[in-house]
């Protein structure tokens, strides 16, 4: 019999039970809460705090460059690239990007909050998600090193394919 048959008699013994298989615990308001920390493309759900392009340099090179490189380059075949290629969506050869393909900062501060570092997720401070998240807007060219970013302003910033999952009526 092969494993895949005994994987699949398995699963149909444990799921057809009718009693609880005492494993875990139903989560409990407070303990949804701490993970319930989706941020939505109109801002909501942002945290308070800020950050810029200079902090985020600073954060980058400790805990982002050992995967994504110096410039956001990213390493061939292992992590991607978070800088360049705009203007190759339309082409044989998409370069997908935070700069050329993402369509709102704050899916960038979503993402790098739960996921980032790699190998410690969910461990950056606010302040230092959105100092990140500004250095990467910044390698982009799509803020300047200074600019303050906070939960006012993050979902006003113009990404460059803001509108390009949207069909046109032309």
């Amino acid at each position: 019999m092969s494993r895949w048959v005994v994987f699949m008699a398995v699963s149909m013994f444990i799921f057809a039970q009718d009693q609880p298989l005492g494993i875990g615990k139903p989560a409990n308001p407070e303990e949804i809460a701490r993970w319930n920390i989706t941020v939505y493309p109109d801002g909501k759900g942002l945290p308070v705090g800020s950050g810029n392009a200079q902090r985020g340099a600073k954060i980058y090179a400790e805990k982002c460059a050992e995967c994504h490189n110096d410039k956001g380059e990213g390493r061939q075949a292992q992590y991607p690239a978070l800088v360049g290629g705009r203007g190759t969506l339309a082409t044989n050869n998409p370069v997908k990007t935070v700069g050329s393909y993402w369509p709102y900062a704050t899916t960038l501060f979503d993402y790098i909050r739960r996921a980032m570092p790699y190998n410690h997720p969910h461990s950056l401070k606010t302040d230092e998600v959105y100092s990140v998240s500004a250095f990467v807007l910044f390698l982009n060219g799509i803020v300047d090193d200074k600019q303050e970013l906070n939960q006012s302003n993050l979902s006003s910033v113009a990404m460059p394919n803001r509108n390009g999952f949207v069909r046109s009526s032309k």
